[in-house]
């Protein structure tokens, strides 16, 4: 070989070398998650509970991600319409769904064709946070606790009504979990969302809801609604003064759940890699003073694991499914 031709191939080598150390590195950049922003759909409208921890948690995520994870709000029919698009995206992890009780366990109740199943269609990625359920009302309604709350159920029959934030939503699925214990029926009026079911609670429209403390303790301390009863196991300090339905003799224990899902099929290291940013997310002390002052119970890092929300479901849909299918109809 002549010394110019053994030039030529040395720098033909070298531009072939150079050219597949670029593509690898390429590869490797576009390898490593996340190498853009993440969307995170919320399936309820904006201004809601669920929306709320969404953001917060949200926000945070992205910090520990090194990305933007952008809340996507698509509401409707339960939580059913957002839910089904996620389960028809491309599991990669760059579309994730914020599910709760209401859309994993309640819908199996209320939905004759889900659009997705909840156990199968889904990788948990975490618990973001569980909140207790009250049973709030009207400011004039003559109850101040569930014994009384009850008596006037009975002595007006067929003329009260409640408001939830949808069929399927977690302010509906608390009160005809509540309805089931009492043994009565009130009529169910349902919004869209829960700001006008509390704007109308408020106004007198509606006689009571059954709402997380998220949204409700603000209007509580207010004084433009008022505390029924907790329908979790044990008494709120930021509400002193309202009792359990224990303590009033009914054996219910009703607490909102809210968790990240991904579709399934998305690799097992990028679920890790979310999973560590939402771990992250909610350790924040900010947050967590936040929701606390809200009746929020953000997951520690024993809690936030994938396999906890799978419990949850798995003891949702043994236990509230039957008791949700005794009290509705399927919906089409």
């Amino acid at each position: 070989m002549s010394h110019n031709n053994l030039r030529t191939w040395t720098a033909r080598a070298a531009g072939a070398i150079a050219a597949i150390a670029f593509t690898a590195s390429a590869l490797a950049q576009g390898d490593v998650f996340p190498s853009r922003p993440v969307t995170l759909v919320v399936p309820f409208p904006a201004g809601g509970p669920s929306d709320a921890l969404a953001r917060a948690v949200a926000q945070r995520m992205g910090t520990a991600l090194g990305q933007t994870v952008v809340v996507d709000n698509i509401g409707g029919a339960g939580g059913t319409i957002g839910l089904a698009k996620v389960v028809r995206s491309a599991p990669d992890g760059y579309t994730l769904a914020f599910g709760t009780i209401g859309t994993h366990v309640a819908n199996v109740a209320l939905y004759k064709k889900l659009p997705y199943d909840p156990v199968t269609d889904f990788e948990p990625i975490g618990l973001t946070g569980t909140a207790p359920m009250i049973l709030v009302a009207r400011p004039d309604l003559p109850a101040s606790d569930l014994k009384e709350f009850v008596a006037y159920l009975q002595a007006h029959k067929g003329k009260l009504s409640y408001g939830s934030a949808g069929v399927g939503s977690i302010s509906h699925f608390g009160c005809i979990m509540l309805l089931s214990a009492l043994q009565v029926d009130v009529t169910h009026v349902p919004y869209r969302g829960v700001a006008p079911a509390m704007n109308d609670l408020m106004g007198g429209q509606v006689d009571f809801m059954c709402d997380q403390t998220t949204t409700a303790m603000p209007q509580v301390a207010g004084g433009k609604i008022k505390a029924i009863a907790v329908l979790s196991g044990q008494k709120l300090p930021q509400l002193p003064r309202t009792d359990t339905a224990a303590a009033a003799g009914y054996a219910l224990d009703v607490r909102s759940w809210n968790a990240i899902f991904a579709p399934k099929g998305t690799p097992p290291a990028v679920l890790k890699r979310l999973n560590d940013a939402l771990a992250r997310a909610a350790a924040d002390p900010q947050l967590r003073q936040q929701m606390q002052a809200v009746g929020v119970d953000l997951p520690t890092p024993d809690t936030v694991a994938p396999a906890n929300v799978s419990a949850l479901i798995a003891q949702g849909l043994k236990r509230e499914v039957p008791a949700l299918k005794e009290r509705v109809q399927y919906l089409d």
